[in-house]
């Protein structure tokens, strides 16, 4: 079977440094709502109990949390060596880079992708406030540097996935013949609308552009039903399960059980495996291992694993 992971972090001394910066510009995860989540995890990376993390937050403020957890992620940061190496020990053939929650600029993605261009397919980000000038850039990406894939995270900039901005870029996406993955589902920034990212939204971008290829990334929860059915509208609406766990999927009622029905059914050349391995901070090769328990046929799992990315990304 020749897995492919569609959001694999790569948690490198460049994406540490990118992250730093997204902090400051004020369009990190340094927001109460993902810190009512991530609080256990963060307080533990840092050196901290709990209750310290939360009276530091207090007197401190989580920018600076946020901040101090990035220098220890410095100072842990992979090699690209080590990257492909993990990659090779989970069994991973290809991996998409750029399009995870903490990624590197678009220029070290596309830079590090050209060093294993057999391994890496690199995707571009960029803000839809940067208008023409980020639609140029995203065509030099793609001419001139390989890029394969462009990322929507529409939430992060206070903006709907059916926002004007993005037009241009999806209409250059059309014209090169390149895929979109667009951010669906529960966001957890806390001083924006919760459904920034909601799943409906897709159904007017995919109207509208009828013959891109769109990925439904994080699957849509706690919209998963929606994102399914939207999915079977749409001949080029693709969906992929990126940062979830296949054991919470199958837990009764989480929220997954349209896409395991149909995934396995009439979507089944629909669905997409992504690991998302940096968000859980759990080893790839241990997300990919779990994928085992997926009620499926093994022509069925071989698609999702693999099978409907390689054709999405058009790669032969």
């Amino acid at each position: 079977m020749n897995i492919i992971d569609f959001e694999c972090d790569t948690p490198t001394k460049e994406a540490v440094e990118d992250t730093v910066r997204l902090i400051q510009s004020g369009r990190g995860f340094d927001k109460e709502g993902y810190a009512q989540q991530m609080a256990p995890g963060w307080a533990a990376q840092i050196g901290m109990s709990l209750e310290e993390f939360n009276e530091a937050k207090a007197s401190e403020g989580l920018t600076s949390l946020a901040l101090k957890l990035c220098e220890v992620d410095m100072t842990r940061a992979m090699s690209h060596a080590q990257v492909i190496e993990m990659l090779d020990t989970a069994g991973v053939a290809r991996a998409c880079i750029g399009n995870a929650g903490r990624r590197a600029s678009n220029e070290d993605v596309a830079k590090f992708a050209a060093e294993h261009p057999d391994r890496l397919i690199p995707w571009f980000r960029i803000w839809g406030e940067e208008g023409q000038a980020g639609v140029a850039k995203l065509e030099h990406g793609v001419r001139e540097l390989g890029v394969k894939g462009f990322e929507v995270s529409s939430y992060r900039e206070g903006r709907y996935i059916n926002d004007p901005a993005y037009w241009p870029f999806l209409a250059k996406c059309v014209e090169l013949d390149i895929p979109v993955r667009i951010t669906a589902g529960l966001h957890l920034l806390s001083d924006r609308p919760y459904d920034y990212a909601h799943p409906k939204y897709l159904d007017e971008v995919a109207v509208r552009f009828p013959t891109l290829r769109i990925i439904a990334g994080l699957s849509g929860w706690p919209w998963v039903a929606e994102t399914c059915a939207i999915a079977s509208r749409h001949q080029h609406l693709y969906i992929d399960f990126a940062c979830r766990r296949v054991k919470h999927m199958l837990a009764p009622g989480a929220g997954y059980e349209a896409l395991v029905y149909y995934g396995a059914r009439n979507l089944q050349d629909k669905i997409i495996f992504g690991s998302g391995w940096g968000t859980h901070m759990i080893p790839l090769a241990q997300l990919v291992a779990e994928t085992d328990e997926l009620p499926l046929k093994d022509s069925v799992r071989a698609k999702w694993m693999g099978g409907n990315a390689a054709r999405v990304l058009k790669l032969g």
